[in-house]
């Protein structure tokens, strides 16, 4: 009687799993048909991130602007001149363009106020762009025209006619203002100082100073990086 029941139980037993299994089997064939008719679609893989572009400096956001700048000053010259047949000549007429556009008070040799940094009161004198903003324009200019494609052999903003209105700009402003543009002078560093810079180069921080103009003269009146350009008729000019 129990070999009996035993044997009742195992047949029962092994009808309710050969069940479960075609069940089962069932199931996966459906869901295999479903995906195979489109009914059940895999689950979406995540977006892939999107790089955007990292924002320009100020300088790089300047350099472009003085570049755009320059190039609505060609195409408004009379007759239209091209890059390629720019010169020195030319870019010295732009800097005189310019100076119709200063702020900066010079003061002509028959002034009383020659060589006064700060006149009591005002003058006929004409307004120009002072020399550290013409400096600093020539400098993103010249690093501009060979970024766009120019030799460094052809650039006319690396001129010696260039470079050397600047000087006469220079020495010019200096004596009518009162202002001595010196040089920086560097100061030697303290035995404190080089172990503190070993240290921080050992771990892999480093720090970048910007000189301010050309030969590392320091000039009253740069050009910032925030300046505001203007629109005089159809070419935008600097303030």
């Amino acid at each position: 009687m129990s070999a009996a029941v035993a044997a009742a139980a195992a047949a029962a037993a092994a009808a309710t799993m050969s069940c479960n299994s075609a069940r089962s089997g069932s199931s996966g064939a459906s869901r295999s048909h479903q995906l195979q008719e489109g009914l059940l679609l895999p689950s979406p893989s995540p977006p892939s991130p999107i790089s955007l572009p990292l924002p320009l400096s100020r300088y790089e956001s300047q350099k472009r602007r003085d570049w755009n700048t320059f190039g609505q000053y060609l195409r408004n010259h009379r007759p239209p001149l091209a890059l390629a047949r720019c010169s020195g000549a030319h870019v010295l007429e732009f800097l005189r363009y310019l100076d119709q556009f200063g702020k900066t008070k010079v003061h002509s040799e028959n002034c009383p106020f020659f060589g006064h940094p700060n006149p009591p009161c005002p003058c006929p004198c004409p307004l120009k762009q002072a020399w550290g903003s013409l400096d600093a324009l020539i400098g993103r200019l010249r690093a501009a025209f060979e970024e766009n494609g120019g030799l460094p052999e052809t650039n006319p903003f690396g001129a010696r006619a260039v470079r050397l209105y600047l000087r006469e700009v220079r020495d010019a402003q200096s004596k009518a203002r009162g202002i001595a543009y010196e040089k920086k002078k560097r100061k030697n560093p303290t035995p404190q100082q080089q172990q503190q810079k070993l240290q921080t180069a050992g771990n892999g921080t480093y720090h970048v100073q910007q000189g301010i103009g050309n030969g590392g003269y320091v000039p009253r009146n740069v050009l910032s990086n925030e300046a505001a350009v203007l629109s005089v008729g159809d070419v935008p000019v600097f303030n």
